[in-house]
């Protein structure tokens, strides 16, 4: 009898995501696992889609940008006369870190160039997307102690 999804088992999966066209944005063939219930970064919306499943199930879900990624903040993008910009940051994909006046430090990655001008920009590449997760669940086992450990849980909580 195959286990199911449920809080503290460990899942392996691959995935991969689409848009709404059905553009793929990024592919996982090596599996990657993770705690279920709620302990990890999985989304909402996913995890619960998942709850129940066993291996060798397929589940999609979409995502709306405010259950996913979020929606794009135009704050979170800059554009600067490439003069102003050092040498080694002034090609498309280059990732730039910057400090706020708080100490803040965030990664943006050089998204347009052209005209003079660079453009950098901090928002997740998937913000403002609706997406679509396809997921294939290829096992699911009971995590062990040190599994719970790291996920901050104590082995013997139910």
């Amino acid at each position: 009898m195959s286990e199911h999804i449920a809080p503290r088992k460990l899942v392996t999966l691959t995935y991969r995501i689409t848009d709404t066209d059905g553009l793929v944005l990024e592919q996982n063939d090596m599996p990657v696992s993770y705690l279920h219930g709620g302990h990890s970064q999985m989304f909402e919306k996913v995890e619960r889609a998942l709850e129940g499943k066993a291996a060798g199930d397929v589940v999609e879900v979409s995502l709306a940008p405010a259950e996913g990624f979020g929606d794009r903040d135009p704050n979170l993008t800059f554009t600067d006369d490439l003069d102003n910009v050092p040498p080694e940051f002034r090609r498309l994909g280059a990732e730039v870190e910057m400090q706020n006046e708080n100490g803040d430090v965030r990664t943006f990655i050089v998204t347009h160039i052209e005209n003079g001008r660079l453009t950098v920009d901090c928002n997740h590449p998937f913000a403002g997307k609706t997406v679509l997760f396809r997921i294939e669940v290829l096992s699911v086992r009971d995590a062990s102690p040190d599994e719970l450990r790291e996920a901050g849980l104590p082995p013997g909580l139910l």
